[in-house]
C-alpha cells in the first residue's frame, strides 16, 4: 500500500464531510471564541489515539495472541458496517443524545474521528508492515490534515453545498468504502488460506 492509497483509505474512514452536521451541533452551543480551540483540541486528541495504535498495534495483538489475517477480516467487515451505515444512515444517528456542556473526547475525538474503523485500520497497517511506519505516520497525518481542514471550514461548507449535497458525497464515501473494506476482507481470506497450517488441513 503506498502513501498516497494508505491516507484515500483513511480519509474515507475519518469521514469529515460526514461528520459535519454533528460537529456543528456540538459546536452551536459554545461561544464563537471557544468554538475553534475547542475543534482543535478535538482533532489533535484523535490523532494521538490513532498514531498509539499504529505504533503498537502490533504489540496489542502479540499480547492478545491475535493473527494478522484476523485483524484484517474483522478490519474488512467493521469498515463493511461503517460503510453501509454511511449509504444507509438512520434517522436517529449513530451515537445517541450528546450531554449538556462542553464536549471533551466523546464523541468528537472518539468515536467521530478516532473510531474503531479507524483505529483497526492504522493497527493493521502498523502490524503488516512494521518497517512502514513513519510512511503509514505521514499517510495518517496528511488525511487528518485534510478533515482538520474540512471541520475547521464546516460552517462554510454547509452553506456553500448545502445538507443534500453532503449527504450525496457521504454515500458516495461510503460506498468506496465498502469495496475497500471487502478488498481488505478478501486480502485477510487469502492470507489466511496461503497459511501452510492451513492449506494442510484442508488437504
Amino acid at each position: 500500500m503506498s502513501i498516497v492509497s494508505a491516507a484515500i483509505l483513511l480519509f474515507l474512514i475519518l469521514d469529515p464531510l460526514g461528520n459535519i452536521p454533528v460537529f456543528l451541533s456540538l459546536l452551536k452551543p459554545l461561544p464563537s471564541t471557544r468554538r475553534n480551540w475547542v475543534l482543535a483540541r478535538e482533532l489533535l486528541i484523535a490523532l494521538a489515539v490513532l498514531l498509539i495504535f499504529l505504533w503498537a498495534g502490533q504489540y496489542i495483538l502479540a499480547a492478545m495472541h491475535l493473527r494478522q489475517e484476523s485483524v484484517s477480516i474483522a478490519g474488512g467487515i467493521v469498515l463493511f458496517l461503517i460503510g453501509i451505515r454511511m449509504i444507509f444512515p438512520t434517522a436517529e444517528g449513530i451515537f445517541g443524545d450528546v450531554p449538556d456542556g462542553e464536549p471533551f473526547i466523546v464523541p468528537m475525538a472518539i468515536p467521530l474521528v478516532a473510531g474503531p474503523s479507524g483505529m483497526a485500520a492504522v493497527m493493521l497497517m502498523g502490524n503488516s508492515q512494521p518497517g512502514r511506519l513513519w510512511d503509514f505516520s505521514l499517510a495518517l497525518g496528511i488525511a487528518w490534515l485534510a478533515t482538520a481542514l474540512i471541520l475547521f471550514s464546516a460552517t462554510s461548507l454547509y452553506k456553500l453545498l448545502g445538507r443534500r449535497v453532503l449527504v450525496a458525497v457521504e454515500r458516495l464515501m461510503g460506498m468506496l468504502l465498502v469495496a475497500l473494506s471487502v478488498q481488505m476482507f478478501l486480502d485477510g481470506i487469502a492470507a489466511y488460506l496461503a497459511r501452510p497450517s492451513a492449506a494442510g488441513m484442508m488437504g
